[in-house]
């Protein structure tokens, strides 16, 4: 199934990513472009995912000097359309794989494409992953710890939900079931011309 590998990709990705655990750290994808492209659209989705998680938790903290969370809050800016432009890239892929896909005349479309599903499955990974950190701290108090167990086994269960809507959503695709669109994400407060501030800069 689709999200075996995709949960096996992400894990991968956290993991790498904490052997330095610094978000400036280099960034390298095992996977190549040419021969394994949907694995290598998912690496670089889920390691844009890990490094603006570790973003966010920087840029709650209380003592940070102001002008270095102007720099970061552009980072995270930065970031956030990376990982837009990620999401259509691989909702490409799968429009270009299922072009030839004879849909049925009562298909319907999803609330969401594919990839904004797997862009909540990369997440979710994260999500497991430090609430697994938190749960077997040994440093935590055996409550906190018991709390945040609970919390991980509802994730687990979410990503195993989560995990089966989206093979399914892919399959009825394949089926003709299902159709999908790819809509570019009109960002407006990115573009000179629509920002309204940036406009009158120019």
């Amino acid at each position: 199934m689709f999200t075996s590998k995709a949960n096996v990709i992400f894990q991968e990705v956290i993991e790498k990513y904490h052997i330095i655990n610094t978000v400036d750290q280099p960034f390298t994808n095992p996977y190549n472009e040419d021969t394994n492209l949907l694995e290598h659209l998912l690496y670089r989705k889920s390691w844009i995912d890990t490094v603006q998680w570790h973003y966010e938790d920087i840029i709650r903290d209380p003592q940070i000097n102001p002008v270095a969370a102007l720099t970061l809050k552009r980072q995270i800016d930065a970031s956030n359309q990376d990982r837009t432009d990620m999401v259509e890239y691989i909702d490409s892929y799968f429009l270009g794989k299922n072009i030839n896909i004879e849909v049925k005349h009562n298909a319907t479309i999803n609330t969401e494409s594919p990839a904004w599903g797997i862009d909540r499955l990369s997440i979710l990974a994260l999500k497991v992953y430090h609430m697994n950190e938190e749960a077997t701290r040994t440093d935590a108090s055996e409550s906190h710890r018991n709390a945040c167990q609970k919390k991980l086994e509802v994730l687990l269960e979410q990503r195993v939900d989560l995990s089966t809507a989206i093979n399914t959503l892919l399959n009825d695709i394949s089926s003709g079931d299902k159709y999908m669109k790819v809509y570019k994400q009109m960002k407006m407060y990115n573009d000179d011309e629509l920002n309204p501030v940036l406009r009158g800069q120019k």
